[in-house]
């Protein structure tokens, strides 16, 4: 198999908000302790433990009284996400003192692209050892790195040696290092896609890598070959930066928030985020959008869209929150739980664009609402993200705490548009 030069990093922070919380709480340390959910909020289940708790049976997604069934002493606490978010921005800026190639992957993870003359996996692997003692060094946290030539591979690697461990996959050692491994430890395999492979006595990666094309594209169609293509090593998905965003055709951005979407009212409360950010962003750029898509990412990690026209060209936020709530409402509801959401705005065109007035639809007040839009703008561009906040957005901190235009992860390009898996030569 030919392989470009790449040397891909991802690092995973090691039960990160647990161990946040035992930096501020030292006598936690070596003791079992899960970082939850607020039950008297419906969301009552495990979000991270320490190893201590996990020896005991305690797992992510557990409900809290199954937890304290598996391990009586636990400790619980509650998330601190703003604590959190700092620590992660702390490491995002640690890691971009080698590179600007920096893709964030929710709080605790990120990948690094360190490609560069020179550069190649085996000295990867020397710099994911620098980079793990100077976040243990500085942060007082402790990462796992997986080092290799590609995205998929480096992901699977920082699993592979926890908590605090590198593991290096040179492309002669993907057969007897990657493809033994349970096929749902892939990227992109979540428990549907899992019992899908199972059925067809597809148990490993090695399993998947080898099965005949018209066997994956008959059964799971153009995901279950982007799989096989990861399967294979023959993932070339870029690691974005932080900052990029989507062309001058459209704007748009997607989250990956601190925990999945779990209800209603937790998706209307991110699309409000989102709107926030696309509107402000439409206004900053001068432009209006003419279509809206909402995306959805569900815990699979499967992206799904679906788009609707606007009933007029608009930069307004509001007008983005209708037409985003009730998009979802229509085609996404059943979806959840959800992983990410996204919203994206197309067919831009001038805000100088003339507008057909009908003093019916609302028309009238267009010209009062991009007024009021462009002073919440100026505000938060003056006295930060926080000098105006929704009242809606109040009940689900842990969710709007993310602040539009600034600190959110862009996540521009889905990998399913990946082409469909060439024949290895």
């Amino acid at each position: 198999m030919q392989r470009g030069k790449r040397v891909i990093l991802h690092a995973d922070a090691n039960c990160f908000y647990a161990s946040v919380e035992c930096l501020y709480h030292p006598e936690y340390r070596g003791r079992p302790l899960a970082v939850c959910g607020d039950p008297e909020a419906r969301h009552g289940i495990v979000l991270t433990a320490t190893y201590p708790a996990k020896r005991q049976g305690v797992k992510t997604g557990m409900a809290i009284w199954q937890a304290k069934q598996a391990c009586p002493s636990l400790i619980v606490r509650a998330p601190d996400y703003s604590l959190y978010k700092y620590f992660s921005e702390l490491m995002g800026n640690l890691w971009r003192e080698y590179t600007d190639h920096v893709e964030p992957f929710g709080l605790d993870e990120s990948w690094l692209d360190v490609s560069a003359p020179g550069m190649t996996i085996e000295k990867g692997g020397e710099l994911a050892e620098a980079l793990r003692q100077r976040v243990k060094d500085e942060l007082g946290l402790t990462v796992s790195i997986g080092v290799a030539d590609n995205k998929v591979f480096a992901k699977l690697g920082s699993d592979l040696k926890k908590p605090d461990g590198t593991t290096v996959i040179l492309p002669e050692q993907v057969e007897r290092v990657i493809w033994p491994l349970p096929v749902s430890d892939l990227l992109y395999v979540g428990p549907a896609t899992f019992r899908a492979l199972r059925k067809l006595n597809i148990l490993t990666i090695g399993h998947l890598a080898q099965a005949p094309d018209e066997v994956i594209d008959g059964h799971l169609g153009v995901n279950g070959m982007m799989l096989k293509r990861f399967a294979l090593g023959l993932d070339r998905t870029p690691v974005r930066e932080a900052t990029w965003e989507n062309d001058a055709k459209s704007i748009g951005n997607s989250i990956t928030p601190p925990r999945d979407i779990l209800t209603a009212e937790d998706a209307l409360c991110v699309l409000t985020v989102l709107c926030e950010s696309v509107g402000a962003r439409l206004r900053e750029h001068g432009l209006m959008g003419r279509v809206l898509t909402v995306s959805c990412r569900d815990t699979d990690l499967h992206w799904q869209g679906a788009q609707t026209p606007l009933t007029r060209p608009t930069f307004l936020t509001d007008d983005l929150i209708r037409s985003a709530r009730e998009l979802f409402r229509t085609r996404f509801a059943s979806h959840l739980p959800a992983r990410g959401l996204g919203v994206c705005c197309s067919s831009l065109c001038s805000a100088s664009t003339p507008l057909q007035t009908d003093v019916w639809d609302g028309y009238g007040d267009y010209e009062k609402h991009g007024h009021l839009d462009r002073t919440v703008d100026e505000l938060r561009g003056r006295y930060g993200a926080d000098a105006v906040i929704r009242g809606t957005l109040l009940t689900h901190p842990d969710l709007s705490g993310v602040h539009p235009k600034d600190d959110h992860t862009v996540y521009p390009v889905p990998w399913q548009r990946e082409v469909p898996v060439p024949t290895p030569g």
